[in-house]
């Protein structure tokens, strides 16, 4: 057994937020509170980074990490996934060291190279040949090494037409193709990587994809920040979840981001499969169309979330039509647990809507979903009611809907346990032999 290249132990960081604006009573209470503005303010200041021992009770801190252990194996790939705020890029700055906890600790054994936001590190006076031998030499990296990577950083950053300009007149992507360059190519024993590949076009994006890879293939430690539930799933061997500043699931990446999905959904992991299969929604008389209940429901009318493998699975949608008005489109859409779309359809798919014509009331939608076409699995739905052709956000959008779980029946067909189709639509097809 080997010994962990990072080990974290109860790392917490506490953050000061927002100061009440002072109000003066009187014109002398003003005039003091000038006079003493300046001792004010470096107490204020001094405050930002030191904490009393009630502090953390405070209503003007907040803990960004709290109480975070865990360990990463020599080349292993470890995702970090979670909500925005949940202290994913905190946990990044800490083992970057360019901030300090507030409590607890993170060893580190080799260099770190870190891409946490667009041209860490460079300085934008230096020209982009500058700028590499300079984070080079920051990693800790002989001339020598930088040398022997050199043009193998600039073909991948494309820019060998601007590597001897200021690297203040790139544009964002050139910026953020030289600065993730630099960080893949000079062999750092640690890559953490935040959420800036989505500076980059898609061809770009797969680019990253691609090399950070080959860099886990290599032996290589890496940390990879992400939204993109594919790219994790593709790159990870292993994942944490971060909820308000703490650890909510570690595990393998398919668990990990089942858990993450469920709770975007408002779910919870249920491996019983004995969640609602309905959910109701509070009136809202400002909304002119409002999703009120929805249901998922089998052919014959039973109420249900766990479905066989090819059974029917009908989502019943009620609604409430408040202001008579034409053009109302009511949509669904299905995702895989990677938060791949399977399919779109709205209800103007093969007719006008339906909604536009109707008086104000409350009226249902039974949606049959094609389920003959999905492999087993979990999936989630969002539905959305919207004027057709507005521009914005939708009137109403749920995305706290049950989830649809498509049960397995390989073990009845005599296929071995835990066999599973790679594609996410895999319908049982005729083959004819002639």
């Amino acid at each position: 057994m080997f010994d962990p290249i990072i080990q974290v132990e109860n790392l917490s960081k506490l953050y000061r937020i927002g100061l009440r604006e002072e109000i003066h009573e009187s014109l002398v209470s003003a005039v003091v509170s000038l006079m003493k503005r300046p001792l004010m303010n470096l107490q204020r200041l001094r405050k930002l980074s030191t904490f009393g021992e009630n502090d953390d009770e405070s209503e003007d801190t907040i803990w960004a990490l709290k109480d975070v252990s865990f360990e990463v194996q020599q080349g292993e790939v470890l995702g970090i996934i979670g909500h925005n705020g949940a202290g994913k890029s905190t946990l990044l700055k800490i083992l970057s060291r360019i901030t300090e906890p507030t409590k607890g600790e993170a060893k580190i054994y080799g260099r770190v190279s870190s891409l946490l936001e667009v041209g860490t590190g460079f300085n934008p006076e230096l020209t982009g040949r500058e700028n590499i031998y300079l984070n080079g030499a920051i990693l800790g990296m002989r001339k020598t090494e930088i040398d022997r990577r050199f043009c193998e950083i600039v073909d991948f950053a494309e820019i060998d037409r601007f590597v001897d300009t200021p690297v203040k007149r790139y544009s964002s992507g050139m910026y953020v193709r030289l600065a993730f360059a630099v960080a893949a190519h000079l062999e750092p024993e640690i890559l953490l990587v935040d959420e800036v590949l989505a500076v980059g076009d898609a061809a770009f994006q797969q680019k990253c994809l691609g090399k950070m890879g080959d860099v886990a293939k290599e032996g290589r430690t890496v940390l990879f920040v992400s939204h993109n539930m594919s790219a994790v799933n593709t790159l990870c061997q292993s994942a944490i979840m971060l909820q308000s500043g703490q650890i909510a699931y570690h595990g393998n990446v398919a668990d990990t981001i089942t858990c993450y999905l469920e709770n975007v959904h408002g779910g919870n992991r249920n491996p019983d499969h004995t969640k609602a299969s309905s959910v109701a929604f509070p009136e809202d008389p400002a909304k002119p169309l409002q999703v009120r209940k929805v249901s998922l429901t089998n052919a014959q009318g039973q109420k249900k979330s766990c479905f066989d493998y090819q059974e029917n699975v009908v989502v019943n949608i009620t609604f409430d039509l408040r202001v008579p008005n034409r053009g109302y489109l009511a949509a669904l859409l299905l995702r895989d647990v990677m938060g791949n779309v399977v399919f779109f359809s709205s209800d103007d798919d093969l007719h006008e809507p339906a909604i536009g014509g109707l008086a104000p009331g409350q009226y249902s939608y039974q949606v049959k979903l094609p389920s003959y076409l999905l492999k087993p699995g979990r999936y989630y739905f969002t539905i959305t009611l919207n004027k057709k052709g507005r521009v914005g956000p939708p009137l109403d959008r749920r995305d706290s809907l049950p989830a649809i779980e498509i049960t397995d029946l390989n073990t009845r067909r005599g296929i071995k346990k835990g066999f599973r189709k790679a594609a996410v639509v895999a319908p049982e097809i005729p083959w004819s032999l002639t």
